[in-house]
C-alpha cells in the first residue's frame, strides 16, 4: 500500500520521522519487544507490533516503505536473522528501505574529515558490526536500500542537560578529539527526504556542520543552565567505562554535503549551539 512505512526496532529516531508522517495520512507500525510499550506507540498514532515474525510479516507484505534501526549484535544483524527469507521475497516490491547506520564505520580519522566515499576501516567492535551488517543488507538483490550513517545522536530528553543539572556531566579533555552529532529532528527531515526522493543504493551521512570537542559541547550546555561547568579532567587521568573509554578511541569531522546535494535538505540545527537552544526549550516546555 502506498505511504505505509513498517519501523523495525522502532526507538528514538523513528519517532520523530513518525511525527513528520503520521500528520500527512502514513500508515505506520513499529515493533518493540515489550508490550508495556503498546500504550505509547499507539498514542504517537503508530500500530504496536511484538518482535515477531507472524506479527511483522503482514505489515512487511504489505509495506512501501521499511526503516530498519535496530543494531547489530555479537550474533549480527537482528532484523535479517528474523526476515531475511521475507524481506529477499518482498525486495523489489519495496519503494525504499533505510538503514540507520553509524559514522563509526569510518573508525579514526586522526581529526581529519571523512565522507561518504572514504574507505570504512572501523576501530571499535561496534563500527566492525555495523560494516557486517551495511554489507549483508546490500547484498539482498534488489533491494532499495539507503545507509544512513549517523553521528552522535542528540535531542529533546538526549541532551547533556539532565547531566549538568545534576553534577554528573564530565569534560574529559583530550587534545585533538573532535566528534560529529546530529540534531534528532535533522535526522528525521533528512529520511522523509530520502523516501520523497529515493536513489537505491546511496549512502548517506546525517551530522551538523560543526564538528567539535565534546567538553565544548558540555561547558555550553552548562553556560545555557547558568551554571557553573564541570571541571576538566585529563583523558589519561579519567575513569571511564570500556564503553565510554571506547568513544574516545576515534576523531574525525564528518562531511554532510550529500543530504544537501542530492536530498535538498537544508539543517534545522546546523551546530551544537542552535540545538541545545532548542532542545533546552523543548525540555522546559514538556516540563
Amino acid at each position: 500500500m502506498e505511504k505505509t512505512l513498517l519501523s523495525l526496532g522502532h526507538g528514538y529516531s523513528a519517532t520523530y520521522l513518525a511525527k513528520r508522517l503520521v500528520p500527512q495520512g502514513w500508515r505506520i507500525a513499529g515493533t518493540t519487544r515489550e508490550v508495556d510499550n503498546f500504550g505509547a506507540l499507539r498514542a504517537q498514532g503508530i500500530t504496536p507490533l511484538l518482535w515477531d515474525r507472524d506479527a511483522i510479516l503482514p505489515w512487511l507484505e504489505n509495506a512501501s516503505h521499511v526503516l530498519v534501526s535496530a543494531g547489530p549484535t555479537e550474533t549480527g544483524d537482528p532484523t535479517l536473522a528474523l526476515l531475511k527469507p521475507d524481506i529477499v521475497a518482498c525486495a523489489e516490491r519495496l519503494k525504499w528501505l533505510g538503514y540507520l547506520s553509524t559514522t563509526g564505520v569510518y573508525g579514526d580519522a586522526d581529526g581529519d574529515w571523512v565522507d561518504e566515499t572514504t574507505p570504512l576501516t572501523p576501530s571499535t567492535e561496534r563500527g566492525r558490526r555495523r560494516v557486517h551488517a551495511e554489507a549483508s543488507w546490500a547484498a539482498i538483490p534488489g533491494l532499495p536500500l539507503h545507509i544512513f550513517r549517523l553521528a552522535g545522536i542528540y535531542g529533546p530528553g538526549r541532551g547533556p542537560f539532565a547531566k549538568v543539572r545534576r553534577g554528573t556531566a564530565r569534560r574529559i579533555i583530550k587534545p585533538g578529539q573532535i566528534f560529529s552529532r546530529i540534531h534528532v529532528e535533522d535526522i528525521a527531515q533528512v529520511l522523509e527526504a530520502s523516501m520523497l526522493h529515493p536513489d537505491p543504493g546511496a549512502a548517506y551521512n546525517l551530522c551538523d556542520d560543526d564538528p567539535a570537542p565534546p567538553q565544548d559541547v558540555i561547558e555550553y550546555a552548562a553556560q545555557l543552565l547558568g551554571v557553573k561547568p564541570p571541571p576538566e579532567e585529563p583523558f589519561e587521568d579519567a575513569e571511564l567505562t570500556p564503553m565510554a573509554r571506547s568513544f574516545y578511541a576515534e576523531s574525525k569531522r564528518v562531511r554532510n554535503e550529500r543530504i544537501k546535494t542530492e536530498l535538498g535538505v537544508t539543517l534545522l540545527y546546523p551546530d551544537y549551539r542552535t540545538g541545545l537552544k532548542a532542545v533546552l526549550a523543548a525540555e522546559e516546555a514538556a516540563e
